[in-house]
């Protein structure tokens, strides 16, 4: 019994190492647009973090970095293998780690880093990383061939959240702002306006109402009803604080 109890606990232990070993898993979307997944200890347990990127024919265009910055160069040799193809630029869509903890690696290997005014200007004041080039009202950027937009809804997750449309494929990326429909609550509201986060939702639905893939930026995106979700979530979380 002593030994069956030994061998279950080794089991235990390597499944756990296994878990804890787990930092990258890319995911194709559609046509030329990936999700990558990486992943930090959070109480002990691996907690998962989507990001996204574009093949085009200059070079590939990532959306928010790892959320450790250890995880980027794996990710950079993982996109050259997949795609034979170097990341050009890279635009982070808040100021928090989990989207922009990768940006000193990027910049100091000559990738073109961006953020809106607002990110960078939070960034500063909160002692995270920053971009080298920023846009202050909502821009297209064209880059070899492919399209892709940035839009302000709103206050919501933070200050600054931006969410990211690619309308060739019609992908909605919103980072932190979207929760996903497997999760019970709203997580870190710590830098959120709570109030206004309906609000900032319903502007993005109307602003993109035939999104066929909408990207949260924690847990699965394979339902694509993570806009109301997140409503739902706020709505209960108002209704517990009146």
């Amino acid at each position: 019994m002593k030994r069956l109890t030994s061998i279950f606990a080794a089991l235990l232990l390597t499944c756990s190492l296994c878990a804890q070993e787990k930092k990258l898993v890319i995911s194709h979307l559609t046509g030329n647009i990936y999700v990558y997944t990486t992943y930090k200890l959070y109480n002990g347990k691996p907690f998962p973090s989507n990001s996204m990127y574009m093949v085009t024919k200059r070079g590939v265009v990532m959306i928010d970095t790892p959320w450790d910055p250890e995880q980027v160069q794996p990710l950079l040799d993982s996109i050259k293998r997949r795609h034979n193809k170097d990341v050009v630029m890279c635009i982070v869509t808040h100021y928090h780690d989990d989207r922009s903890g990768g940006l000193d690696i990027l910049k100091e290997k000559g990738i073109q880093t961006y953020s809106s005014v607002q990110t960078w200007q939070l960034s500063g004041e909160k002692h995270e990383k920053t971009a080298q080039n920023l846009f202050l009202n909502d821009t297209t950027f064209n880059v070899g061939g492919r399209s892709f937009q940035t839009f302000y809804p709103g206050e919501g997750h933070t200050k600054d959240n931006i969410v990211v449309w690619f309308p060739q494929d019609k992908v909605l990326y919103g980072g932190c702002l979207f929760k996903s429909t497997e999760v019970p609550d709203l997580g870190n509201v710590a830098d959120a306006n709570v109030k206004q986060w309906p609000e900032t939702i319903h502007n993005v639905m109307q602003k993109y109402p035939n999104a066929r893939f909408i990207i949260p930026g924690h847990y699965g995106w394979s339902k694509p009803q993570a806009l109301t979700h997140t409503l739902q979530l706020l709505e209960a979380r108002l209704q517990q604080n009146q």
